[in-house]
C-alpha cells in the first residue's frame, strides 16, 4: 500500500468537497489504486471557526509555512483562488519538492511560465484539471486523448454564471439586470460578479485550452474579451426570431500559423450543439483533423463537480512515476510561432436606432457596400418612438476591421449603432 501525506492550502467550499470525496472513497482508492491518502495540515484564516464536518486535533492551522515547509507533506492542493498570495505558495510549495494540484485558473493563465518551470527544476508535478470546466476533463482531452489530432477549433461555454443569466433572459423575456439579481440570490453569481459578467473568468480559462490546443502558449493578454452586460433581452428576442441563440462563446481558431482568441457574446444557430446547452452547464465543442467534431458537457462549476476533478488529479499525481508536463515552449510572452489576429472573418448581427425618414436606410447600406460587406437581412422595427425606427441587420462574413470601419463611417445624427454581436457558424 502506498502512503502519501498532503496538506491544503484553503479549506472553503471546494476544500470541503476534497475532505469529504478522501474520507468517503479512502476504501476506494485503497482497493482501486493501492493508496492510502492522509491530510496532515489545513490552512484557514480562522482555526476557531466552526464548520460542516469533524477533523482530527491539529490539522487546522493559520500558518503557511505549517503545509509549505513540512517535509513530510509530498503534494500540496490549493483551493485559495485568486493571484496572491495563491501564486507565491504554489511557487513556494514547488520549490521545496511538493507537487501541486490546483483548480486556480488566475495563477495558472497569468503565471503558468514560472510554474512549470520551477515544477520541472524540481522533478515534481504541476496538476490543474479543475482549473477549467469543473469536473469535465477538457485538460486531459485535450493533453492526452487528443494527442494525434491538430486542433482547429474550439469553441467553449466555460462560464456557468453567464450561461444560466442568457438561458434564463431567453426564456423568461426579463432583462440583464433583473436576471443577474436572480442569479446572486440563487448563489449562482458572485456580489461582484464582474469576473464573469465582464468575461475575465472565460478568458484565463480559454488561455489555459488554446495554448494545450495549439502546442504554443497563448497568453491572456492575446485574448480578446467582451462580457454580457449590454446584452438586453430585445437582442436575445430578435435573435430567436432569426433562429438564432445567444451564448457569451470562447472562441479559439488556428489557420496555419494564424491564430484568434476571442471572448464575447456569440449568436450561434438554433441547430448547433452549443445552443442548446442551457443553465449553468458547461461545454467544449472543438474540431481536430482526425477526430472530427467532438463535444464535452457537464457540470464546469461548483463544490462538488470541481472537488472531484481536484482528487481525481490527486490520485493520479499519487500515482505518478513520472509527472508529465506540456512540452510547448511555455514562457511569458506568446508563442513566437504563432500570429495573433484580431481582424477575423465572421458574420455579424447589429440593431441600429435610425430616423424613421427618407433615403436612411440606403445611407447605411452604401457604408456597408463601400468595405465590401454584404448585408445578408435586414428588418424594420417598429419602436413606439416618434421619428425613429429599429432595424435589425445580419451581414454575410466579414473582416472585423472592415465591420468597424463601416459602423464608424455611419452618420450619428441619422443612425446609432445599439448593438453589435458576432454570429458563428
Amino acid at each position: 500500500m502506498q502512503k502519501v501525506t498532503i496538506g491544503f492550502l484553503g479549506c472553503g467550499n471546494i476544500g470541503s468537497g476534497v475532505w469529504k470525496l478522501i474520507s468517503d472513497f479512502r476504501y476506494e482508492f485503497a482497493h482501486r489504486h493501492q493508496l492510502e491518502i492522509t491530510v496532515k495540515k489545513i490552512l484557514v484564516r480562522d482555526v476557531t471557526k466552526p464548520r460542516g464536518f469533524s477533523l482530527p486535533e491539529g490539522v487546522l492551522t493559520d500558518r503557511a509555512e505549517d503545509v509549505l515547509e513540512d517535509s513530510e507533506i509530498q503534494i500540496v492542493m490549493e483551493f485559495l483562488g485568486g493571484e496572491y498570495p495563491a501564486t507565491s505558495y504554489i511557487l513556494q510549495a514547488l520549490h521545496n519538492g511538493k507537487t501541486v494540484v490546483t483548480a486556480n485558473k488566475v495563477a495558472l493563465a497569468l503565471h503558468w511560465h514560472e510554474l512549470q518551470a520551477e515544477a520541472v527544476r524540481q522533478q515534481v508535478g504541476l496538476y490543474y484539471e479543475a482549473s477549467v470546466c469543473g469536473a469535465i476533463p477538457v485538460i486531459d482531452v485535450l493533453q492526452h486523448s487528443l494527442g494525434a489530432n491538430r486542433i482547429d477549433k474550439l469553441y467553449g461555454i466555460i462560464n456557468g454564471t453567464t450561461n444560466y443569466i442568457l438561458s434564463r433572459m431567453a426564456e423568461t423575456g426579463l432583462p440583464y439586470e433583473q436576471v443577474l439579481q436572480e442569479a446572486q440570490q440563487l448563489g449562482l453569481a458572485e456580489p461582484d460578479p464582474a469576473s464573469d459578467v465582464e468575461g475575465l473568468d472565460a478568458a484565463y480559462k480559454l488561455s489555459i485550452m488554446a495554448s494545450l490546443a495549439f502546442h504554443g502558449r497563448v497568453t491572456f493578454p492575446k485574448v480578446y474579451r467582451e462580457g454580457i452586460t449590454r446584452v438586453t433581452d430585445q437582442d436575445i428576442a430578435f435573435g430567436r426570431e432569426m433562429g438564432l441563440v445567444l451564448k457569451l462563446l470562447a472562441i479559439a481558431k488556428r489557420t496555419g500559423n494564424q491564430v484568434e482568441v476571442r471572448v464575447h457574446p456569440t449568436f450561434l444557430p438554433k441547430s448547433h450543439p452549443l445552443a442548446r446547452v442551457d443553465g449553468s452547464f458547461n461545454a467544449v465543442y472543438l474540431h481536430g483533423h482526425a477526430c472530427q467534431e467532438m463535444m464535452l458537457q457537464g457540470r464546469g462549476a461548483g463544490d462538488m463537480p470541481t472537488a472531484s476533478a481536484l482528487v481525481s488529479d490527486l490520485i493520479r499525481a499519487a500515482t505518478a512515476s513520472v509527472h508529465q508536463h506540456p512540452t510547448f515552449r511555455n514562457t511569458e510572452q506568446p508563442d513566437p510561432s504563432l500570429d495573433f489576429s484580431q481582424n477575423w472573418v465572421t458574420r455579424y448581427y447589429l440593431r441600429l436606432s435610425c430616423s424613421d425618414s427618407v433615403g436612411v436606410l440606403a445611407r447605411v447600406s452604401d457604408c456597408f457596400a463601400k468595405e465590401n460587406i454584404s448585408i445578408a437581412t435586414m428588418v424594420q422595427k417598429d419602436t413606439g418612438m416618434p421619428g425613429r425606427v429599429t432595424i435589425v441587420l445580419t451581414t454575410h462574413a466579414a473582416p472585423e476591421l472592415a465591420l468597424q470601419h463601416a459602423i464608424h463611417a455611419l452618420d450619428t445624427q441619422i443612425c446609432r449603432v445599439e448593438s453589435v454581436i458576432r454570429v458563428e457558424e
